[in-house]
């Protein structure tokens, strides 16, 4: 092979080298968009789901201490019992501090009371050019039973030769049970299990 054929076929190979390394190019770039875009979804998925369950956990919260202040008095039970006595507005602040750490805002819907917990939307506010949007539904599960003594009844005043008797002391109170196990409340030092063992907080389905 002469000098001159050697440089034409060198001449012939130098545009498809160029072709070559431009392809690896642009693939490493799509690879990259595509990862950057997964990322981004994902990141925004943390977030809601950070969110949601902040927003649930300070309504369990809020539900145990509103609980504490009735300790005594059962007949006010149920509506904490079943995890509906409780404001939305300080969960739903939660959430939107939630999502701020998470390099997100609530968007759409925010923040959204269900039935048996919240559902935040958020959007990521990142650096990236395309932020994602997610959603997530944190629920919040009662995990104890109570079953509430009869409604006491009025005592009948003394008659005028009875004498004045000491009165009754105040009996414990029974009948909640949280995951099967009894809890008994002490009037001498009333007490409720953890937050936690109340309310069971997770992500929906």
């Amino acid at each position: 092979m002469t000098r001159a054929a050697a440089r034409g076929d060198s001449g012939q190979a130098f545009p498809v080298y160029i072709a070559v390394i431009g392809g690896l190019l642009f693939l490493a770039f799509a690879y990259f968009l595509v990862g950057q875009a997964a990322l981004t979804r994902n990141s925004a998925q943390t977030a809601a789901d950070a969110a949601a369950l902040a927003a649930a956990q300070d309504a369990r919260n809020q539900l145990r201490e509103g609980w504490i202040e009735v300790i005594l008095d059962p007949q006010q039970w149920e509506r904490f019992v079943n995890g509906l006595d409780y404001s939305p507005g300080p969960a739903c602040r939660q959430a939107e501090l939630f999502a701020a750490r998470n390099e997100a805002a609530l968007t759409g819907e925010g923040c959204v009371p269900l039935s048996d917990g919240f559902r935040a939307t958020v959007t990521t506010r990142g650096r990236e050019s395309h932020p994602a949007t997610a959603s997530a539904e944190a629920v919040l599960e009662p995990r104890c039973t109570f079953d509430p003594p009869a409604p006491t009844q009025e005592p009948t005043p003394p008659g005028p030769d009875e004498g004045d008797d000491e009165p009754d002391e105040e009996k414990p109170v029974v009948g909640l049970e949280c995951d099967g196990e009894p809890w008994v409340i002490d009037p001498e030092s009333p007490t409720l299990p953890d937050a936690a063992d109340l309310f069971r907080v997770r992500l929906s389905d």
